[in-house]
């Protein structure tokens, strides 16, 4: 069973997260790309739950000294875009660890900016599990399937096509994570899940 997590810690400071992540492995084209696709799904799932959208993200970037990373909307999507499982071509990139490490931190800042939410939904998650329900009988959790079923839908390409119940999987596990990345340490905790990703064979 899922289980909430009830967090408190004194927040660390923007310079010193970003020297907290100062050690990545080597990776190859397809680790990168797993990768990639890994941040670019946290941001549709915090997306999708909490409604924000790229100018929080972008605000997000400023408070945390970012700006010259992510310095605008087309920055932004250019770095999104590096996610392989992307529809277009055209904004496609590569992304390097600087970059990984800001829309880490980004992550992570909007996940505690929003962690009453994430932790609300979480607690119900686990309600349902243990009376054998479905998350479409809640409202909260229902609609954040849906939106992140759409959105995925929308924005992904359709190689082969992905059931309902595999992106709902996805959704999920996804918001459970988002609980982990919402407490102070948790730049620290979604990097390591990067750098694990990085060191797995494919």
């Amino acid at each position: 069973m899922l289980k909430v997590m009830h967090l408190a810690a004194k927040s660390a400071t923007p310079n010193s997260q970003w020297e907290d992540l100062n050690h990545f492995p080597a990776a190859n084209l397809v680790q990168w790309d797993n990768i990639k696709t890994q941040l670019d799904l946290v941001l549709l799932s915090l997306e999708t739950l909490t409604g924000i959208g790229s100018e929080a993200m972008l605000s997000a970037a400023i408070n945390l000294n970012l700006e010259s990373k992510v310095p605008d909307r087309v920055a932004l999507w250019r770095l999104r875009q590096s996610n392989p499982l992307r529809k277009g071509q055209g904004g496609r990139k590569n992304l390097d660890v600087e970059e990984a490490r800001s829309l880490v931190l980004i992550s992570c800042y909007l996940a505690k900016q929003h962690q009453e939410l994430i932790r609300r939904a979480v607690g119900l998650l686990e309600q349902i599990a243990a009376k054998n329900q479905k998350p479409h009988q809640i409202a909260l959790l229902g609609d954040y399937i849906d939106t992140f079923c759409n959105t995925y839908q929308e924005r992904m390409e359709e190689d082969e096509k992905i059931s309902t119940d595999s992106l709902t999987h996805l959704a999920l596990k996804l918001l459970v994570d988002l609980l982990f990345y919402s407490a102070p340490s948790g730049h620290r905790r979604l990097w390591l899940s990067l750098i694990d990703r990085s060191t797995k064979q494919f």
